[in-house]
């Protein structure tokens, strides 16, 4: 997999809502360089077993819905007289 990048504006958003997370909940003022910081730590860190976990439910909704295609190609099927 390769590294996650955000684009400019999801960026801007994400430590956005990392800064106001510190101030609101644990009432500590962060800049954005540290927020910055904790963004990339937390995307090369938890990022990949998120998106493993993501990975992991289409590939179960997939499997899922192959089999019900499966069963009504079964319901297709003629019978022979």
């Amino acid at each position: 997999m390769s590294d996650i990048k955000f684009s400019t504006d999801e960026t801007d958003r994400i430590i956005g809502s990392i800064k106001s997370y510190f101030s609101d909940e644990l009432d500590q003022e962060l800049g954005s360089f540290e927020a910055n910081f904790l963004l990339e730590f937390f995307a090369g860190e938890v990022g990949p077993h998120f998106y493993n976990r993501g990975l992991a439910d289409a590939h179960t909704l997939l499997t899922e819905k192959f089999e019900e295609i499966g069963y009504l190609i079964q319901e297709l099927e003629k019978t022979s007289v």
